[in-house]
């Protein structure tokens, strides 16, 4: 049975370790091969020893039925506004799940979400659509995630917390436990959210405040 191909959807260093982290999945020269990476920038990759090549710019691409894709690209604002269009073709993204991650009962994943290696979800834990999580996440029990999220190596979300659509957490943030980070909002790294951030918001520090 032929291997279906996978197009990595951007090639800056999300997409690199989306890369990587699929190279070591089970079903990789099992039921489907990693082919190569779509990005508008022809030389994204130019001077990197890598193991793939960009092999077609984004914009204008046709899905190809046969083909699944991933989401390699880490900012909120380009994930939505990219991706409608190869939903809107019926491109099916696949969600990746590195085999080191720790998924308890009852997580529910959207599609196209990807969790990088070491991530550990507990109990009743909910990731959004095209949602990221990087290195060593945490989400406690009853972490509600939206869709088009960053979430950042080392991040600890605690029990009950609640991310909206299109935020991003930087390295090593800390919501305690249920708090809400609103949409589109930014927590800066190392910081601990103590108090609901509001969407749009931006905030930084131990207490995490406005900017």
């Amino acid at each position: 049975m032929a291997l279906r191909k996978i197009y990595i959807v951007g090639a800056g260093g999300f997409g690199r370790e989306v890369f990587a982290w699929a190279r070591q999945h089970p079903a990789c020269g099992q039921a489907w091969e990693l082919g190569g990476f779509l990005d508008d920038a022809a030389d994204r990759l130019d001077g990197k020893d890598f193991p793939a090549r960009i092999l077609g710019p984004l914009s204008g691409h046709r899905v190809e039925p046969d083909a699944y894709y991933l989401c390699g690209m880490g900012q909120p604002e380009n994930k939505r506004r990219l991706l409608p269009d190869l939903v809107n073709q019926g491109a099916r993204f696949l969600t990746l799940v590195h085999p080191s991650c720790v998924l308890g009962p009852q997580v529910k994943l959207g599609t196209g979400v990807v969790l990088c290696p070491q991530v550990v979800l507990t109990a009743n834990v909910e990731i959004g659509d095209f949602s990221m999580l990087n290195t060593h996440v945490t989400a406690g029990h009853d972490v509600r995630v939206g869709r088009d999220c960053t979430i950042s190596s080392f991040c600890d979300l605690t029990g009950g917390v609640i991310v909206g659509d299109g935020v991003f957490l930087a390295s090593r943030v800390t919501v305690v436990p249920g708090k809400t980070v609103g949409d589109g909002a930014y927590v800066g790294a190392g910081s601990v959210v103590l108090q609901n951030v509001r969407p749009g918001q931006r905030v930084f520090g131990v207490p995490a405040r406005p900017l």
